[in-house]
């Protein structure tokens, strides 16, 4: 019976681990040194999370916004190479392509980096401004994208913790 049980555990643990690495959309976990990092620090509150349209053409929301303050420090969530940071529709947007073909975009965010610059991860990239719409106080939006399909970006920063629990109540 022991013997069971232990194989047991290592079964979960083993699974556990798995899901520990997981990372978006069947990407590759990334390596130590490809780890992503939240953008803002410290850890903000998630104020409108992902929520993908059905279909590319419909509404949706293809990132999450996250609480942040006017004029704080936006980082790099993972290293990689600066490949736009300007304006787009009259907001200033920084991307940054990563290893593994990840893109993630960070809004509204004025840029202290200009495209073909590379940085590492939580490298400052930029400051938050105010004025993202789907927020009532400043927030960063932040996406990721492989591709022309959008990810949700908290599964580069989330892992699932490992809990073990006894086999016999008490």
């Amino acid at each position: 019976m022991k013997v069971l049980a232990a194989a047991l555990v290592i079964a979960l643990i083993s699974a556990a681990v798995g899901l520990a690495d997981a990372s978006p959309a069947g990407a590759s976990p990334p390596t130590p040194s490809q780890a992503f990092r939240w953008p803002l620090s410290p850890r903000p509150a998630v104020v409108t999370a992902f929520d993908p349209p059905e279909h590319d053409w419909l509404p949706g929301h293809r990132g999450v916004d996250l609480a942040g303050s006017s004029n704080q420090a936006v980082h790099a969530a993972g290293p990689g190479t600066v490949v736009f940071a300007g304006r787009i529709a009259g907001k200033p947007v920084v991307s940054i392509d990563h290893p593994g073909g990840l893109r993630t975009t960070y809004e509204p965010v004025t840029s202290s980096v200009h495209a073909g610059m590379r940085v590492r991860a939580s490298e400052v990239v930029g400051t938050l401004e105010p004025g993202h719409p789907s927020c009532r106080e400043v927030c960063l939006h932040w996406g990721v994208r492989r591709g022309r399909e959008y990810l949700d970006p908290l599964a580069l920063v989330h892992f699932t913790p490992i809990r073990l629990k006894p086999l016999h109540a008490n």
